[in-house]
């Protein structure tokens, strides 16, 4: 049986009725088994590679003309490299597992109309040559057992991260376990950040309702017919990021001394609470297990008619975590927060995750941090950014 990413795609149906050797892997289309000649004029194979643009697990029309090859670079019958359609010949990681050894690029006026068109246009030009020492070479090997999709986490393809070239950096964040404690505005901003990236699993931890008042702070729009099934938080936010991310874990529960064990195994963890006493329990378990986390947390209050305040991240590793119980994060519950009451702030929500995830992506090397900083702030009326703690 063909996989559903071929299967579903009229112009990956054609490449693989014609005996084309077809292999998905991390949001790329690979073509196997293309013959070419070397620069020692012997004829030999290897892999044509394109991203894959899709709709679901339905091909689009390919959004750029550059392909990438596997091999030599496939040169004439006469040992010369195939400059025509040759634009690099550096080396290129374009996820942990796949590395292409040079960029063709060979640009139709009007592009190309599928994936048949653009494989088969470059298949000719590299192995003509290979063709010409030869005749009965092909790339047509009628291969019984195609190669499986790779196992993703996702639901559909990212190409987002392969258009942009960054599936290497993207991988980083393969596999990794996290958890989100609290699912209010900024925890529930904080998912929808964290399931758009390939971790493991992401498990969500809270033990109340969604109710009419969150729809106004968190992402996306809620439906009246969801709202008046009254679900859980962690039951409604699973359904929905489940739509993109396979590794979705609801747990109906506060963190408390009976649970703590539960976060035993975590590679980072998300804290979005505003419970004084329970933050302190999980921050001191996390401390005591070696786990890193990042406390996202804001305090406004009304003044004059506007609402002030602060939205601020601290981060917590082996080797820094004295800052975190020294005055950074507030074990109290202060009546007065203006955020306790009007909680319909979604922009500062967002902006509360937005700075914690980051955080941690800069912890897990996605991005470059040269400022190495536990704590940030963010002063909404002055429009300041601070770093500390370094």
């Amino acid at each position: 049986m063909l996989p559903a990413q071929i299967s579903h795609s009229s112009d990956l149906q054609k490449l693989w009725k014609e005996g084309l050797s077809l292999e998905i892997r991390d949001s790329h289309l690979l073509v196997h088994d293309i013959p070419y000649v070397n620069s020692k004029k012997e004829i030999s194979y290897g892999t044509l590679v394109s991203t894959l643009d899709t709709s679901g697990d339905i091909t689009i029309r390919p959004t750029t003309h550059v392909t990438y090859f596997i091999g030599e670079i496939p040169c004439h019958s006469d040992g010369r490299i195939i400059n025509e359609i040759l634009n690099s010949s550096n080396v290129i990681n374009l996820s942990s597992k796949l590395r292409v050894n040079c960029t063709f690029s060979s640009k139709p006026k009007d592009g190309y109309s599928d994936y048949f068109d653009k494989m088969t246009t470059y298949i000719k030009m590299i192995s003509a040559p290979a063709k010409s020492l030869d005749p009965d070479v092909t790339e047509a090997k009628f291969s019984v057992n195609i190669p499986k999709v790779s196992e993703s986490v996702f639901q559909y393809y990212d190409t987002n991260s392969s258009r942009a070239g960054i599936g290497l950096v993207t991988d980083k964040m393969k596999d990794l376990k996290v958890a989100i404690i609290g699912l209010g505005g900024t925890g529930s901003y904080i998912l929808d950040l964290v399931s758009k990236t390939p971790v493991g699993e992401i498990h969500l931890f809270d033990g109340d309702w969604m109710l009419q008042h969150n729809a106004f702070r968190s992402p996306g729009a809620m439906s009246k017919e969801l709202l008046e099934q009254r679900l859980k938080k962690v039951t409604y936010y699973a359904g929905v990021y489940s739509n993109i991310h396979r590794g979705i874990v609801p747990h109906n529960l506060y963190i408390d001394s009976e649970s703590i064990n539960l976060l035993d195994d975590f590679d980072y963890v998300f804290i979005s609470i505003d419970n004084g006493e329970a933050k302190k329990l999980i921050i001191e378990y996390l401390e005591k297990v070696k786990i890193p986390f990042i406390h996202a947390g804001m305090g406004i209050q009304l003044v004059d008619d506007s609402l002030i305040g602060i939205v601020a991240v601290t981060t917590s590793i082996d080797g820094k975590r004295d800052h975190a119980k020294n005055g950074r994060i507030n074990f109290t519950d202060n009546g007065n927060n203006e955020y306790s009451h009007n909680i319909q702030i979604a922009d500062l929500n967002c902006l509360n995750a937005a700075l914690a995830v980051q955080k941690w992506k800069k912890l897990v090397g996605f991005y470059q941090d040269l400022e190495s900083e536990y704590h940030s702030t963010f002063s909404i009326n002055v429009n300041q950014l601070l770093s500390e703690d370094h």
